[in-house]
């Protein structure tokens, strides 16, 4: 004769049946989806280097010196420098954790680290802001203090091609 089956067994049943089932789930249900985030950086970064490159064009002489144009490219990114982005970057959305990014995960692990390149990042782009109207040899003279912030933080955080 059988026995009825007890809240215990019932319980334990269920357990095994979802231990089982639960590996076989997608990783897409188990993990947020960071797309949004890392497209809307991966756009931040493409309209610092649309600025940065036409002053640099500018610098390098590849592009005749407008000064109108400077000093627009270097507002806009001054603008972007102040930008809160950090809803952009979310725990997890790093190339370890998800595709489609090349921030590894050190970015996470010392927060005031990047602010204070975040800083730097807005000081230097506010310098730039200041004289990039200014003249040839003004504008030359910010790029490398802009230039360097911009590979401090791509050198530490950003993983290399």
């Amino acid at each position: 004769m059988r026995s009825k089956p007890t809240i215990r067994s019932t319980i334990g049943a269920a357990i095994l049946a979802a231990a089982t089932v639960a590996p076989a789930l997608p990783l897409s249900a188990q993990e947020p989806d960071f797309k949004p985030q890392i497209t809307a950086r991966k756009a931040l970064m493409q309209l610092y280097a649309f600025n940065i490159g036409q002053l640099g064009a500018m610098a390098k002489g590849s592009a005749p010196y407008d000064a109108a144009a400077a000093a627009a490219a270097a507002n806009n990114i001054a603008t972007l420098a102040r930008l809160d982005d950090s809803a952009m970057w979310p725990a997890g959305s790093d190339n370890f954790s998800t595709e489609g990014t090349r921030a590894m995960p050190e970015l996470w692990d010392d927060m005031a680290d990047l602010r204070q390149k975040g800083m730097a990042l807005a000081e230097a782009a506010d310098a730039m802001a200041a004289v990039a109207g200014n003249g040839l040899d003004a504008l030359r003279a910010a790029m490398g203090p802009l230039g360097g912030t911009c590979s401090a933080c791509h050198k530490a955080y950003r993983e290399p091609r």
